[in-house]
């Protein structure tokens, strides 16, 4: 389940480019009630990407907004209160990870669902019965 981070350089302290993805991943990971679970685990991960300020847009005007995309099967976070958990961890350690000065309005999280079938790991589909299938049976 990749996560996007991007950020403009200097608004992520140098640690925060570093801790940025493993915090979050671990929210995730807390949020959809997977701790422990050694498939869910292995299948969340993603990337940081730090730009020039003068490539980060945001009402049409350079802002330094730090964008959080989430991309999951429909069955991830299934929940509203699920969702709100993830976003509200997700804010918060970005607001941990930034300079000072940060503003809170200059964070972005976005959970962008792939459709049943739309789901993939090497060459394998997983629909979302599959995906939970393999999950539950990593617990046991």
């Amino acid at each position: 389940m990749p996560i996007t981070v991007t950020a403009p350089e200097g608004v992520l302290t140098e640690a925060g480019e570093r801790e940025i993805l493993p915090r979050l991943s671990a929210a995730l990971i807390e949020a959809s009630g997977a701790t422990g679970n050694a498939f869910f685990t292995a299948i969340v991960g993603g990337t940081v990407h730090v730009l020039p300020l003068h490539r980060i847009y945001a009402g049409g005007a350079n802002r330094p907004v730090v964008m959080v995309e989430l991309k999951l099967p429909n069955v991830g976070l299934a929940s509203i209160e699920a969702r709100n958990a993830f976003i509200t961890a997700a804010a918060g350690i970005v607001g941990e990870l930034c300079v000072p000065g940060h503003r809170p309005e200059n964070t972005w999280i976005n959970i962008v669902n792939a459709p049943d079938g739309g789901w993939g790991i090497g060459s394998r589909q997983y629909s979302g019965e599959a995906l939970v299938a393999a999950a539950i049976a990593a617990a046991q």
